[in-house]
């Protein structure tokens, strides 16, 4: 008589017959799921949260760095325009919250995956029925087992994990481990991305908040705060890095750089020059402990700053613990695939080149389980989401034995191949020159001469006039557009203008 529960019994019986399960809703886990459709292979997508893109829901006010065409998978768009899909425009730039309703919402829809999504599903541990990770005869003969977290048990021919690293930020510790207390104020530390303009504004507004990091979500943090700051009195900001500025601006920081250089240039550097944003360097945190008022941190050479509130946009790191039972080769730096890294290591590539890969980089000795995603990079900051696509793309070509297709790895990306193309900032300038019936390259220019005289200026309103007349711009509609406001009277806008330039922070990939 066989030991195994009837449940085991029947996936061994079936192995070739069993779904092929994705973890995670988001962009890269539906667009797994569109391909493994039109592989005609059975999947289940197990989801976390309560409904699709959970993790997208948490950066929905931020836009993205890259226009619609670089975030619609190709599968995906092809379910989605069967399904009498309203495209969004091509070159349109989305937020979070966009991609949420015009695509990933309707993505999930769909009669093609629909059946197949399980949301409330968390998956806590995955691996072999009947082996632990010292197993190896008839290894790849077995199914994967995956518990959830209210103790079912679900049966898998493949694994593709597209669950993300943004539940698991990293800490403050300026070592890679948590500051003493930080785990106890966690009451007051944000994450990357707060909307400090909209659900977040009152912890924000009025106070003194310290950002830590020097990656793209630091720079959109700083940003908007300054933004904050120029409309509610007693808004404080504080930026506390590990390097020094000339290293964060120059995109040459910590493994949370932002990838593209100019990014966090232009904006940052007229925040400091302006004193809108006081600048801590080398401030490595060691001690987080709470005050009468707030939240004080303690650096490694003794120094101290309080605030009301710290933002750690520290970047993020993924959790393999739920694969403990399964033979994962990772890079000891990264926490990717040794091959991989090879790839994406930013000690070998401070440019960050963005390379084409596909399955046979994102295997492990574990046949049949990839991360993908945000996860695949493990700690490297430079995942663009047309990369998830494809390689979801390559593995389910691979899945099914076609490895002539899976290995025509190939990318589409954006001119400059990493994030913050400038391509929002373009899309506002646009809006608002169409707004004042300006040629579309007004406001930018407008911004751009402005940025430059606030060093030197009075105040923003004379830097503004400056400009204009540089430019040959009328001083009023000028003032009307650095405020955002086609109302007169409306005060002009540091934070606004710095948006409008072409290398302005605050986009999200």
């Amino acid at each position: 008589m066989s030991s195994e529960s009837p449940e085991v019994t029947s996936a061994l019986a079936a192995l070739e017959d069993l779904p092929v399960v994705v973890i995670g809703a988001g962009p890269v886990g539906l667009a797994a799921a569109a391909h493994l459709y039109e592989r005609e292979l059975p999947f289940l997508i197990l989801e976390a949260g309560t409904t699709v893109a959970t993790s997208v829901r948490a950066w929905a006010h931020v836009s993205l760095f890259s226009p619609w065409r670089y975030n619609i998978d190709a599968a995906a768009r092809r379910l989605l325009d069967t399904a009498g899909w309203a495209a969004p425009d091509d070159d349109a730039v989305p937020t979070g919250a966009q991609l949420i309703e015009s695509y990933l919402e309707p993505l999930a829809k769909t009669p093609a995956i629909a059946g197949s999504l399980r949301c409330n599903a968390r998956v806590t541990a995955i691996s072999r029925v009947s082996l632990d990770r010292v197993r190896t005869d008839g290894r790849a003969d077995q199914p994967f087992v995956l518990r959830l977290a209210e103790g079912a048990e679900m049966f898998a021919s493949a694994v593709i994990d597209a669950s993300g690293t943004w539940n698991t930020p990293n800490p403050l510790g300026v070592n890679g481990l948590p500051a003493h207390g930080e785990h106890e104020l966690a009451d007051l530390i944000d994450h990357a991305l707060p909307d400090v303009l909209g659900a977040d504004h009152d912890t924000h507004a009025g106070r003194h908040t310290i950002v830590v990091g020097s990656g793209h979500s630091a720079a959109n943090t700083l940003l908007t705060l300054a933004r904050l700051a120029e409309t509610t009195s007693g808004t404080r900001i504080t930026w506390a890095l590990r390097g020094t500025a000339a290293r964060a601006l120059s995109g040459d920081d910590d493994t949370d750089q932002l990838a593209d250089r100019g990014a966090l240039g232009s904006g940052l550097r007229t925040l400091l020059d302006t004193g809108r944003v006081t600048l801590l360097e080398g401030f490595g945190v060691h001690t987080v402990s709470r005050t009468e008022t707030g939240i004080q941190l303690t650096a490694t050479d003794g120094r101290t700053i309080t605030a009301d509130r710290v933002v750690a946009a520290t970047g993020f790191r993924p959790d393999h613990s739920v694969t403990s039972e399964l033979r994962l080769d990772l890079d000891p730096i990264l926490g990717c695939t040794r091959t991989l890294a090879e790839l994406i290591d930013p000690n070998e590539n401070s440019r960050s080149a963005i390379t084409p890969h596909g399955h046979a980089e994102l295997a492990h000795a574990e046949p049949n389980y990839y991360a993908v995603g945000m996860k695949s990079y493990g700690r490297a900051p430079t995942f663009l989401m047309t990369v998830g696509y494809e390689q979801v793309r390559s593995i389910a070509a691979a899945l099914v034995g076609d490895f002539d297709d899976a290995d025509d790895v190939q990318l589409d990306l954006p001119e400059t191949g990493v994030c913050g193309t400038g391509l929002g900032a373009d899309q506002a300038a646009r809006d608002i020159a169409a707004r004042f019936g300006l040629d579309p390259d007004v406001p930018s220019a407008l911004a751009a001469a402005t940025i430059a005289l606030l060093p030197t200026a009075a105040g923003t309103g004379e830097a503004v006039r400056e400009a204009a007349a540089q430019i040959g711009l009328d001083p009023q509609v000028a003032l009307r557009i650095a405020a955002f406001d086609d109302e007169p009277g409306s005060l002009p806008s540091v934070a606004g203008l710095i948006s409008l330039t072409p290398s302005a922070a605050g986009r999200c990939c």
